[in-house]
């Protein structure tokens, strides 16, 4: 895999960027990954790394029992004003959870930047319950629109300037899932602020730039070997 290291001071650079806009997702995307895992209401769900805790907002409006856990304080003072009494201050490798509480797990753009990505997997794989689902989405090393097109302008993949960033072709990320406690079914593509609009606001924000829609339209033909991210859902290996 590709690793990016600026710093080990992991939590506090964070809590830095949470005081400002970075890391953001359409409602969108994550009213697309709910409709991948299809829960019914009163199902548990937990959402790792949940940053502002928009999919904790989003699946709550849909009566699913969800909660979100972040190491970053300020993500969760932010994610905890919308979801009050749902969002926990704890880390992703030593998850604070009973083995198989959830019917599902969502992992979004995260795993990449944790210290030991096994530990994480592995924590995942053990809160599950034995028919649950995961869902975790990870970068490529070779997206067209991402890597690629990054390393034809500059010479060198993209730096987002996270404290820790890899990226990993399709195969490595499934022999690291495969290889702690889970099990990949399905992998899906997927460009990064590109998902299909299912709300008004982000059909407007389409609206107002058409080459974004181009690109939106144009991603999900594209082969999923060459997507700027993976979207694994996984079963919990037996």
């Amino acid at each position: 895999m590709i690793e990016i290291r600026h710093t080990k001071d992991t939590r506090s650079t964070y809590n830095h960027i949470y005081t400002g806009e970075a890391i953001n997702q359409m409602d969108s995307f994550f009213l697309w990954i709910l409709s991948l895992l299809n829960l019914r209401p009163e199902q548990w769900l937990l959402d790792i790394s949940t940053g502002r805790g928009k999919m904790v907002e989003l699946a709550g409006q849909q009566r699913i029992n969800t909660y979100g856990i972040d190491f970053s304080l300020v993500a969760c003072v932010l994610a905890a004003r919308n979801s009050p009494g749902s969002i926990t201050c704890g880390d992703g490798q030593l998850l604070p959870y009973a083995d198989n509480t959830f019917d599902a797990v969502t992992n979004l753009g995260s795993l990449e930047h944790f210290e030991n990505m096994e530990s994480g997997v592995r924590e995942m794989a053990r809160i599950l319950k034995p028919a649950g689902l995961a869902c975790l989405t990870v970068p490529n090393s070779f997206g067209l629109f991402w890597n690629v097109s990054s390393a034809w302008q500059t010479g060198d993949v993209d730096d987002d300037g996270q404290p820790l960033q890899r990226y990993g072709t399709r195969r490595q990320w499934e022999k690291l899932l495969n290889a702690n406690d889970l099990h990949v079914t399905q992998v899906l593509g997927y460009e990064h602020e590109h998902a299909f609009p299912r709300t008004w606001q982000d059909a407007r924000r389409y609206w107002f730039r058409p080459i974004r829609t181009i690109r939106m339209l144009v991603a999900p033909h594209l082969p999923v070997n060459i997507a700027g991210q993976f979207v694994f859902l996984c079963h919990k290996r037996k």
